[in-house]
């Protein structure tokens, strides 16, 4: 949640509503932007129509909003089943008798305007969805989430290029290549974020040994290394299941990438260009960026250690919302929002560093890390299980940071993502660590 005085009701009821229309402005320029056939095909199996996204987001607000909050009646109950997640993987999805592109935006529209009648009327306290409008703010980080899903079924889409954005900044530092993060206890998780969702909670003390943690997210030139170095052909780099997964997929390079004589070029976002060698690696599996810190002669970085770094202030001994303080994230901060479709170089940001002199802790990339999806100790499932709950276990590994493609909202220090460690379509790249000797 960004920064509100959340005992003025009408302050809260404006930042609410201007996160709730940045979220649709975001949905209508990725729906806009193609044309009716793209909207109801489906790019990749991996992914859901653009069109299934739309009406989804809808019916969620329509669920969470008008009938858990406000108490109304449904819309059209009879769609409800079509656009349940989990009643329907995304490979079946195609198949449904879905909303056609203009009733699904009417559809999402009439939802929103009678939400944003009710949050006019709601008091935003009193009942735990109510309290610092949390639902209010939960279905425009979901919005926001689903808006990340469709710029990535963009990146799949086979075609012209049909959406542009200005690069990221192009400043970079001379950096040192680790950085100590120092032994001791800090606080993971929060207590206090007023939006923060349930597997982020509750906030516990961790004690850490010290150790070493790359300034910078891992570049492509780098990676190009180990790939130079037969990295993707030595089994030594891989896990049993990891390697049987490399064999099968027949991974040779990073999703999107392609060799042209000398040179590897990349495809984004229905253009083609040479890899640029400053940016973080993207769209890698866990199993290739643990192969790579294997390889470099070290590791993935714990959620811990990686939130130590984020969040710890050693001169305050507390934890903050972001790596730079506790202010919400401006451009200078971090490449966030879509403002750019694109990693920034590492070595960028410097007003987004943290105290232990880290960089790019937010944004650009999503940061795989070592360990599996589970609750923290004392973890209670809320508002619904199927948020956090139903992924726990060692089927899913955990990514922290964000993207350039993540809005503000739905990214801070605390924030945990997860998906299948064979995941590449997603905009997923890492950091390395190692013990201190």
């Amino acid at each position: 949640m960004l920064n509100a005085d959340r005992t003025d009701p009408n302050a809260l009821r404006e930042l609410i509503a201007g996160e709730l229309t940045a979220a649709r402005e975001r949905t209508g320029s990725l729906t806009d932007a193609v044309d009716d056939r793209d909207l109801t095909a489906q790019h990749s199996p991996l992914m859901s129509p653009l069109v299934w996204d739309l009406a989804h987001i809808g019916n969620q607000e329509e669920l969470w909003l008008l009938r858990n909050v406000g108490g109304r009646d449904p819309m059209h109950p009879e769609i409800d089943p079509l656009y349940d997640a989990f009643e329907h993987p995304r490979a079946e999805r195609p198949r449904l008798p879905l909303l056609p592109p203009k009733e699904a935006r009417r559809y999402a529209h009439d939802v929103r305007g009678r939400v944003l009648d009710l949050l006019e009327a709601s008091p935003l306290e009193g009942a735990p969805l109510l309290d610092a409008g949390f639902a209010f703010g939960m279905i425009a980080q979901h919005e926001q989430q689903h808006d990340e899903t469709m710029l990535i079924t963009h990146q799949l889409r086979k075609g012209e290029a049909v959406l542009a954005a200005p690069p990221p900044p192009a400043r970079v530092d001379p950096l040192p290549a680790e950085v100590l993060i120092p032994a001791g206890p800090f606080t993971m998780g929060t207590d206090t974020e007023p939006w923060a969702l349930d597997n982020e909670r509750p906030a516990h003390v961790v004690e850490l040994p010290d150790y070493l943690l790359d300034t910078t997210p891992v570049s492509n030139g780098a990676y190009q290394r180990f790939m130079a170095d037969g990295g993707y052909f030595d089994p030594r780099w891989w896990t049993a299941e990891g390697w049987a997964y490399r064999m099968e997929a027949g991974l040779t390079a990073p999703l999107f990438w392609s060799r042209d004589g000398g040179q590897w070029l990349r495809r984004r976002f229905g253009v083609l260009e040479p890899v640029p060698d400053a940016e973080p690696v993207l769209h890698v599996s866990w199993y290739e960026a643990d192969a790579y810190a294997r390889w470099a002669g070290r590791r993935l970085p714990t959620e811990a250690e990686w939130e130590k770094a984020a969040r710890h202030d050693p001169a305050t001994d507390r934890s903050r919302r972001y790596p730079w303080g506790d202010e919400p994230p401006g451009p200078e901060h971090a490449n966030l929002g879509q403002r750019h479709l694109q990693p920034a170089p590492v070595g960028g940001y410097p007003a987004g560093e943290s105290p232990y002199g880290v960089r790019q802790l937010i944004g650009d990339v999503w940061e795989w890390t070592a360990g599996d999806f589970h609750g923290y100790p004392g973890f209670r499932a809320w508002p619904y299980r199927e948020y956090s709950e139903v992924f726990f276990g060692p089927e899913h590994k955990v990514l922290r940071g964000g993207s350039f493609a993540v809005a503000p909202v739905a990214c801070r220090g605390t924030f945990r993502n997860w998906d299948y460690p064979v995941r590449r379509q997603i905009f997923s790249g890492f950091r390395t660590a190692r013990d201190v000797a």
